[in-house]
């Protein structure tokens, strides 16, 4: 009688692990790559946030090829070796895709792992050129890339009728690629570079290199790095007496740095992606993003959001799980309707169209410049 009663246990156990086994195998795993750690963590959680928002759709909806689709979150730490780290983690969970990328530094040498896993990786925001030819054919930036930003950028400093200006990196793979592009194109068309300067990350006290600036007595100062130090470069510069133009560059496009600088950031321009405020297509996408978060979206949760949407697409169109069908799916998109715009890309996997506009800050917020 013992043994049958434990016969019957053994296998309601057995039973319940092959149920479990089968849950799970009916899963779709999708990585997310993003900092949740570190100076740019807020930036990195809104775009996880964003990411789960769009995969509890799509799971209402249905799922993907009638699979439930479940994330699986690497910390990259805006940081190259914890990108590598959050990479290995990611491929060796046998994700089918990952979505995220923030920061370029930390997205470049996660291509190659990526790559030779076979994992399609659609990046939301990282947009260095470095990772054009980085990239082994897997990953697609679905933000412009920095050619298109040093096209916008140098557009408006030529309308501002600006001469000289001075150009501050902090040598990471993002925003050294951008000024240095900046540098060259502004210097292509004629125009003078007075100042190209490069600062730590996380320096507190920049009144030497304010001191510095102000002496070139530049037209405008270009802050091409991430909103945290950027916020604290330009307090100093406007409290220093610097009132001539400020502008930063995408990775510098969060209310926070409005928050950070406070009334100084007052009339600073930025080279943005397009954000939820000026999105029409985005409406719901905020009002859900409010409702679950409570909370406004950031600068990349639309980018983001598109992302994970276009991985389902492209899984759903490849009408498989086998990677190398995903990632030809992927090649082969043409005109995805997101809301942040349509996404096409070229023989580059880079964004066909560029997606670049230019905020300005107008009483603590970020507005459309016309």
């Amino acid at each position: 009688m013992k043994t049958t009663k434990m016969s019957v246990v053994l296998g309601s156990a057995l039973a319940g692990l092959l149920m479990l086994s089968q849950a799970n195998a009916a899963d779709l795993k999708i990585g997310i790559m993003i900092p949740t750690t570190g100076s740019e963590a807020t930036a990195g959680k809104d775009m996880e946030n964003a990411i789960k928002l769009a995969v509890a759709e799509i799971n209402k909806g249905g799922g993907v090829l009638g699979m439930n689709v479940v994330t699986i979150t690497g910390d990259d730490g805006c940081d190259p070796q914890m990108a590598t780290a959050a990479a290995s983690k990611l491929v060796s969970s046998d994700v089918v895709g990952v979505v995220g990328g923030y920061c370029s530094g930390a997205t470049l040498p996660t291509l190659k792992i990526y790559g030779d896993a076979g994992t399609p990786f659609v990046v939301a925001a990282a947009n260095s050129t470095k990772l054009i030819d980085a990239n082994p054919g897997t990953a697609f930036q679905i933000n412009s890339t920095g050619f298109d930003q040093v096209n916008t950028a140098v557009s408006l400093f030529e309308d501002k009728g600006i001469k000289k200006l001075a150009i501050v990196h902090q040598g990471d793979g993002y925003s050294e690629d951008l000024a240095k592009l900046t540098k060259e194109k502004w210097s292509g068309m004629g125009h003078e570079v007075v100042a190209y300067e490069v600062v730590n990350k996380g320096e507190q006290d920049q009144s030497s290199l304010v001191t510095k600036l102000k002496s070139k007595a530049p037209d405008a100062v270009f802050w091409t790095a991430y909103y945290s130090d950027g916020a604290l470069l330009i307090k100093q510069l406007r409290q220093a007496g610097f009132r001539n133009l400020i502008a930063v560059g995408d990775g510098s496009n969060s209310p926070k740095l409005l928050e950070i600088a406070g009334k100084a950031a007052e009339g600073v321009f930025c080279f943005s992606n397009p954000t939820a405020d000026y999105l029409p297509a985005a409406k719901s996408f905020v009002d859900s993003y409010k409702a679950n978060y409570k909370q406004a979206p950031d600068a990349y949760g639309p980018l983001a959001y598109d992302g994970m949407k276009l991985m389902a697409d492209a899984i759903t169109r490849a009408g498989s799980t086998d990677k190398a069908a995903i990632v030809k799916a992927l090649k082969e998109t043409k005109d995805f309707n997101g809301i942040t715009g349509a996404v096409t890309f070229t023989d580059k996997n880079t964004l066909a169209k560029s997606n670049f506009v230019v905020l300005v800050a107008k009483d603590g917020k970020w507005a459309l410049n016309k």
